[in-house]
């Protein structure tokens, strides 16, 4: 019997020093592997008890990592030994198979996506109008979604909400993690491409585990699920009768919730 094991990247598998949100003593701080490199500097981790069991999770299941990140940021990362043979990156919009992009699933995707919302180029401009001293950046990926990374101190109360709502009466949905708010239509998402590979798979169980919003139609979609204790999910009260939520925060919790994925696979 084949098992999916369809997980989110940062700050749910992965973290950057700022989200490490590591207590107690020097002495006492877990070994750490970095994972992903960005302009010749170390960007993220995992801590190495993660990193083994990620190996032993992927030997045991088809493990796809299922993030938001394009394919050009994810291909940064190096999780596992030998790459996964299938990845979901831009939240739904490529399916990379074999480190390949599947033109196919593109074309069908930016199709639902084009009858289903309005234009990406509406969303850009109404950003523009909504801007201030507290943003930062604005960016687009893969010419599907929008994301502005803000000064979190700096966010008028508020902004977020207003967002939202102009996003929703158009077709599309926010998503506030870290720094970065994100805008995507609301037909983007990572159950239907993990759904896909499923179906190409053969597998017939899904087990999933993710931090935001973004993640919970995947995570809803599972079998059996796990987010961390901390993030937008956790922040908003989230919860589902196949969930858990860890009892760590941080990079511990990445590494609680490659031990529970791979338990739940071994209960099969």
């Amino acid at each position: 019997m084949t098992v999916l094991v369809c997980s989110d990247l940062d700050r749910t598998l992965i973290y950057s020093a700022a989200a490490f949100a590591l207590e107690g003593p020097d002495e006492a701080m877990p070994r750490l592997l970095c994972v992903e490199f960005y302009q010749g500097a170390p960007l993220s981790y995992v801590t190495e008890t993660a990193a083994q069991t990620l190996e032993a999770l992927a030997r045991a299941a088809t493990f796809v990592p299922t993030t938001t990140r394009t394919p050009e940021q994810y291909r940064r990362v190096h999780l596992l030994e030998k790459p996964p043979a299938y990845a979901i990156c831009a939240n739904g919009g490529h399916l990379l198979v074999d480190g390949e992009d599947d033109p196919s699933w593109s074309t069908a995707v930016r199709s639902r996506v084009a009858a289903g919302c309005a234009p990406l180029a509406e969303v850009q401009e109404h950003l523009i109008g909504m801007g201030g001293d507290f943003v930062l950046k604005r960016r687009t990926a893969s010419d599907l979604f929008a994301y502005t990374v803000v000064d979190r101190a700096a966010l008028p109360a508020g902004w977020v909400d207003d967002l939202a709502g102009w996003c929703a009466e158009r077709g599309w949905r926010t998503s506030l993690q870290g720094r970065k708010v994100y805008c995507l239509p609301a037909s983007l998402t990572k159950s239907a491409a993990a759904a896909e590979v499923a179906r190409r798979t053969g597998a017939s169980r899904m087990l999933a585990a993710g931090d935001s919003l973004l993640d919970a139609e995947l995570l809803d979609a599972a079998a059996a699920s796990i987010r961390p204790a901390h993030g937008e999910l956790h922040d908003t009260g989230w919860t589902s009768p196949t969930a858990t939520v860890t009892a760590s925060r941080g990079i511990r919790a990445g590494e609680e919730i490659t031990a529970r994925l791979l338990d739940l696979v071994a209960s099969e």
